[in-house]
């Protein structure tokens, strides 16, 4: 399993294609070999895979709106293979099909819609990967979660899932029993840790990795038992702290097991 940084960590710092190049070398500098490009503003995939190749790390994943994987199939497929990319993200299916009368239908509507797409992605030697949320494991009528239900549409092989292990223990599930659960699906996952803060911002909070209370040592086991290729940190809020430092420090955490 190798150790990556998801850029929406530091998107603040990614805002121009100058300053994305920049935080491509400070993350690279930490120590990171790869990245997931979420969060950042639009580049372009030649220079982008230049870039990538003069700094010496590499761009395995990325997230994209849902519906340009829809409307948008072959011109996304073009835009992963120029710079290198196997795994086309989209961070959560919000917003869409608003008339839908129940979420059954909203899921059943926005999977359908899906499916050529996916199937296309993995015949052009792609994989479709969906990032969940808390929201995901919500119970629906027949009693299954969200997320077992999203499954339901499309195989392994054409559709992943970027199993965020924080998010899992945020929607009152076991991250090592899903890892394990998903396997031929989590090629890729994210992680970040889960603290309680006291004081007056007291409460839940995002930390890095060994800085919380979530049980990292058997959720790396579980990685193991998936066959994870890839895990992302990914702390969408630094709680005003530097986020190149987080990065660091779950970097190092990591560096000390032996990735």
């Amino acid at each position: 399993m190798i150790i990556g940084a998801q850029l929406y960590t530091v998107r603040e710092f990614c805002k121009t294609t100058e300053d994305l190049e920049e935080t491509l070398k400070k993350v690279a500098d930490i120590g990171y070999t790869t990245v997931q490009l979420s969060g950042v503003c639009p580049y372009d995939p030649h220079r982008m895979a230049q870039k990538l190749k003069e700094i010496g790390i590499t761009a395995d994943i990325t997230h994209f709106d849902y519906n340009r994987y829809i409307n948008e199939t072959d011109e996304m497929i073009e835009f992963h293979d120029i710079i290198g990319c196997k795994y086309m993200g989209t961070g959560g299916f919000s917003g869409l099909f608003s008339d839908a009368e129940t979420v059954e239908d909203k899921v059943n509507k926005t999977m359908l819609a899906l499916v050529p797409a996916a199937k296309k992605i993995k015949d052009r030697g792609h994989k479709f990967m969906y990032h969940n949320h808390n929201g995901e494991f919500a119970h629906l009528s027949d009693g299954r979660t969200m997320l077992e239900h999203i499954c339901d549409f499309l195989t392994p092989d054409e559709m992943g899932i970027t199993l965020d292990t924080y998010w899992v223990q945020a929607g009152g599930a076991d991250p090592a029993e899903w890892l394990r659960r998903l396997k031929g699906r989590v090629d890729c996952v994210h992680f970040k840790d889960m603290s309680y803060a006291v004081g007056e911002n007291k409460g839940i909070r995002m930390a890095p990795i060994g800085e919380g209370n979530m049980n990292y040592n058997e959720i790396i086991k579980a990685c193991d038992d998936a066959d994870v290729r890839f895990a992302y940190i990914e702390q969408d809020d630094c709680n005003g702290e530097n986020p190149f430092d987080c990065l660091k420090r779950s970097y190092d955490y990591f560096k000390v097991l032996g990735f």
